[in-house]
């Protein structure tokens, strides 16, 4: 698995949640493209570098974020598994939807991402988020301890997705929900280098969860979202 479960992913804290996480304009970044990566161990020192590459208007999972999680349609008080956190774009997001009766276990294999989420939610004084270091084969989180577990541009970098996806349905409560959002893969995108880590399309991914003990429970039709899909899984 990749760094981080790779650099990626991502809040309906807008630019104002943006803004006051980082102490910065990000506005003219809405548009922009994706700086390259930083030269490693930069971001030890400054690991808000990240949200230059992450967070920018060109990446449909920042630039639809609002409409993921008004799709999400969490209910104050739930508790949410935020698997492959990332920059905490979305588990912040999590955060404020479900409100201080509720939970975002933002889980990253990558240290350095739980320091910048712990930073960022400090800032926004968010006290329900609660950065969990994973591993290649277990999101680390206690049996039946989260309502929702989200897993958006992260599904295809599991290494052992077989023992990832046991822990996901422990945690799950009973009739849990797992949503996950991951980049379409058909005949149109044959041979593209930008889909060449991504293992397989849509009907792939639904079967193969549906084999770990999942029912598919909904495919929403997310407005911004074209090169990403959004299916819904519910715990069997």
């Amino acid at each position: 698995m990749k760094t981080g479960f790779v650099l990626r992913r991502f809040g309906i804290l807008c630019a104002a949640l943006a803004f006051a996480a980082c102490g910065r304009d990000r506005a003219a970044s809405d548009n922009a493209e994706p700086l390259p990566p930083p030269a490693y161990g930069e971001e030890d020192a400054n690991p808000e570098v990240f949200l230059d590459l992450m967070e920018v208007g060109s990446r449909e999972l920042y630039a639809a974020r609002a409409a993921v999680l008004a799709a999400l349609d969490l209910k104050p008080g739930a508790r949410v598994g935020d698997i492959g956190a990332g920059t905490g774009l979305y588990s912040l997001m999590f955060a404020d939807a479900v409100g201080p009766a509720g939970a975002v276990f933002a889980v990253d294999i990558e240290p350095r991402f739980l320091k910048l989420i712990g930073q960022r939610a400090a800032d926004l004084d968010l006290g329900n988020v609660v950065s969990v270091l994973g591993r290649d084969t277990d999101i680390t989180l206690p049996h039946a301890s989260v309502d929702v577990v989200f897993i958006a541009d992260t599904y295809h970098y599991f290494s052992d997705r077989a023992a990832i996806m046991a822990t996901v349905r422990d945690a799950l409560v009973d009739g849990g929900r797992l949503v996950i959002l991951d980049y379409t893969l058909d005949e149109s995108h044959k041979g593209d280098p930008k889909r060449a880590h991504v293992r397989f399309g849509k009907a792939g991914l639904i079967s193969e969860i549906e084999s770990y003990g999942f029912r598919l429970a909904d495919e929403p039709d997310v407005p911004g979202l074209s090169e990403i899909y959004m299916v819904v899984f519910e715990k069997a």
